[in-house]
């Protein structure tokens, strides 16, 4: 059977009004979540703590959203990909929102007295473990490792898609061909950086433990959610009226093929960390461990078990489930949400909150969410305003259009 040609130029590829209305609710709703979540802090006790912790919580969700779809730009490049054309322009809007996320970090480096206690000289004097580690766990070469960080993710995201865009423009192939060139070593900058950053901004929350795959760990997740947020994003933004033609179940279906492929990979990598720890029983290891299976902790792991492995894995292990748009938006809100309570279980139980295996919930976790979500959402739609929704002089777009599973 031949397909119909689809002709992208008779679609509507632009957010238009629609996308500055979603603009200035989405920063509206971001800015109010932020102040009503400070105001807050002010009520309660160990406001600031509790603000900065909650803080952290979110953004290290978003960073990882943002980093997983600047993983799946480069690896589009790196690969030649041509199934993935059509949706690859949202996932630049979403990894150009790292740009903002830079600023917003600053909010992380202000707290760095109330997230990290070796930021704190005496107790740093009175633990030798460390004192061994201070020279990489000082607080200023953390701003600017940080620093570091943002400016190679910024300068990634802008790359390829001002190239991306000028594409659409002028029909260069000799744009793909350089983004196709610079792929290979922007993974490497990607892994280097985002393996250090889940070192700095989440491990050393508890510097007394460690552990040499935690980065892994951390980009499965967030590639797992992005995964999750590039197909809820494809099907809101055809529900709208735009690409209705252009992206359909053969594109969504391997996206379903991905989250569940990185579902498995993040179930592996999880297992093969606590596998490891609980087979060494060294003491400063599994009190890590300990901390995350006592009390109402205990929950929140059988959650990420059943959750965040279980549950995915035999909603998407058929085919039919990844072309149906009902069930797999189901399925990727589920994973976006199962995400955020795995960064919340490794951020919150090592905090004063969490003593006696408490499972410390707040309302200021969930303004943070949405005022961190709000602006996130500002962000991707501020990218992609006023550029077509897709790449359309990509030369690898009629292979797209014409895509088929076998």
């Amino acid at each position: 059977m031949i397909k119909e040609p689809i002709n992208i130029f008779e679609e509507n590829r632009r957010l238009g009004l629609a996308g500055g209305r979603l603009l200035r609710a989405a920063t509206v709703v971001g800015l109010i979540g932020l102040i009503l979540a400070a105001v807050l802090a002010f009520f309660v006790e160990h406001g600031a703590e509790r603000f900065f912790h909650s803080y952290l919580v979110s953004f290290c969700y978003f960073l990882s959203l943002a980093l997983g779809a600047l993983f799946f730009v480069v690896l589009q490049h790196l690969t030649r990909s041509g199934w993935s054309v059509v949706v690859r322009r949202l996932a630049e809007g979403i990894a150009g929102s790292v740009a903002l996320l830079a600023i917003l970090a600053v909010v992380v480096v202000l707290g760095m007295g109330y997230l990290y206690h070796w930021t704190d000289p005496d107790t740093v004097a009175g633990d030798q473990l460390l004192q061994w580690k201070r020279p990489y766990l000082h607080p200023t070469f953390f701003v600017i490792r940080l620093g570091v960080y943002f400016a190679v993710w910024v300068l990634l995201a802008r790359f390829f898609f001002n190239n991306s865009v000028r594409q659409d423009e002028t029909g260069d192939v000799a744009l793909t061909l350089r983004m196709q060139w610079f792929s290979a070593p922007a993974m490497v900058l990607l892994a280097v950086t985002l393996t250090f950053a889940s070192f700095d901004l989440l491990m050393s929350l508890e510097p007394h433990w460690y552990s040499t795959i935690f980065g892994v760990y951390y980009f499965a997740g967030g590639v797992v959610g992005f995964f999750g947020l590039i197909a809820l994003t494809g099907i809101l933004v055809q529900r709208s009226g735009r690409l209705t033609r252009a992206i359909n179940e053969e594109h969504y279906q391997d996206v379903g093929k991905l989250i569940f492929a990185f579902v498995v990979f993040w179930a592996y990598i999880a297992f093969s960390q606590y596998m490891l720890i609980w087979y060494a029983n060294i003491p400063e290891e599994t009190t890590w461990y300990l901390d995350r299976q006592s009390g109402g902790w205990a929950a929140v792991s059988l959650v990420l078990l059943f959750g965040h492995f279980v549950v995915p894995f035999l909603a998407l292990i058929s085919r039919q489930p990844k072309r149906h748009p009902r069930i797999l938006v189901a399925a990727a809100v589920w994973v976006l949400v199962m995400h955020w309570i795995d960064i919340y279980w490794l951020v919150m139980p090592g905090t004063r909150f969490a003593d006696g295996g408490r499972v410390p919930f707040h309302v200021m976790d969930l303004l943070c969410f949405i005022g961190l979500g709000g602006l996130f959402v500002a962000a991707v739609v501020h990218r992609l305003q006023g550029h077509s929704l897709i790449a359309q002089c990509d030369p690898r777009l009629p292979e797209s259009l014409s895509f088929e599973n076998v």
